[in-house]
């Protein structure tokens, strides 16, 4: 028996919906009831996965906690868990992104928070320290806040590569390192801003989400403010990646986990227009490396539609065949089993959808 696990993290906690062999999905929660659920990650270099969850509380701040027995019962961090050091001034408000590191570095975790920093677990998430290099970087006086808020939320660990780490926030754009997080220089080469008066600045773009590719690393998919561009140096050069699709603002952004090549976005009419094109809710996929993009999206609905998918809404579950998924601000969740050939809404009515993680448990 083969049993799936899907977690919504939503603006009143996290959900967490179980699906064995293909049946019906079964939903429990919410857990961290009334908590932001920013980020949400399956650790899957324990078995059963961990679940990893981050967020931040109106009331009693930044949470981080994780389980072992897939959501039965949760272990929180203590409030020294996840904090910048005192000289700094400045307190956690939200955990905006968790990741593990690759199979070869077990004790690997990395957080994305806001304001927008990025901390680094070597004890599987029981402490982290704050990455100073980043956050000494002299850019980093001149960064400012999206609509979301200032909050570093993309981190892609290089899967070969310990010495070499991928960042985006908003609205600052991709940094990276290649010494283990001690420097860090921006990426964004060839990613305009078309809000700015400099089209083409070093820093300063609002990147809303970055994709790696799953076989060559240094294939990197982006999902801009305002487009979407394509790497094929590690992110040090980048072009645009838009033939096929119907707009090119957007969100919600995620690789395939096995096969080269292919990605999956969601896409939006315009910054000042963020509703889905023709109010049809359509995922388009490539299978080229960005060249090309087609809608993936029988069985979505193709009138009346306008919700949006944030920018870790969009997720896949690693089975053969892949799972794709979706959950979107009005509360709705949508499932592929079959590669998005085909869908379905196993969820309607959550609370307002930040982000959806998937896994195969067992």
């Amino acid at each position: 028996m083969s049993t799936t696990m899907l977690a919504v993290g939503t603006v009143k906690g996290l959900f967490l919906g179980t699906s064995e062999d293909g049946g019906a999905w079964r939903w429990e929660g919410p857990a961290f009831s009334m908590t932001r659920v920013a980020a949400v990650a399956f650790d899957t270099r324990h078995q059963p996965p961990r679940i990893l969850v981050g967020g931040g509380h109106e009331h009693w701040g930044p949470v981080i906690a994780h389980s072992d027995d897939l959501g039965a019962s949760w272990v929180e961090g203590d409030e020294a868990a996840l904090r910048f050091p005192e000289d700094t001034g400045v307190a956690v408000e939200r955990v905006w992104q968790l990741a593990p590191g690759p199979a070869d570095r077990p004790g690997e975790v990395w957080a994305g928070v806001e304001p927008a920093a990025l901390f680094r677990s070597d004890d599987e998430g029981k402490t982290f320290s704050l990455v100073t290099g980043l956050w000494d970087h002299p850019h980093r006086p001149s960064w400012q806040p999206g609509a979301g808020g200032m909050c570093l939320h993309t981190v892609l660990p290089h899967p070969d590569d310990a010495s070499q780490v991928l960042v985006a926030i908003s609205a600052a754009g991709v940094y990276r390192s290649q010494d283990g997080g001690q420097s860090w220089a921006p990426s964004n080469a060839g990613i305009e801003v078309t809000f700015m008066p400099e089209k083409l600045p070093e820093f300063g773009q609002c990147v809303h989400k970055v994709a790696r590719d799953c076989a060559d690393p240094d294939r990197l998919i982006l999902q801009n403010h305002g487009g979407v561009f394509r790497s094929s140096d590690g992110g040090a050069s980048w072009e645009r990646s838009e033939t096929g699709l119907p707009a090119n603002f957007g969100f919600g952004l995620t690789a395939h986990p096995s096969r080269s090549g292919t990605a999956f976005l969601f896409p939006l009419i315009a910054d000042m227009n963020r509703m889905p094109p023709d109010g049809m809710a359509r995922v388009y996929r490539t299978d080229d490396y960005g060249a090309t993009w087609t809608s993936a999206s029988h069985g979505l609905p193709r009138e009346g539609f306008y919700s949006v998918v944030l920018r870790d809404g969009l997720t896949t579950d690693g089975d053969d065949p892949l799972g794709v998924y979706f959950g979107t601000r009005s509360g709705g969740v949508f499932a592929s089993r079959d590669e998005a050939a085909s869908w379905e809404e196993v969820a309607a009515h959550l609370p307002e959808v930040l982000c959806v993680r998937a896994a195969v448990v067992s």
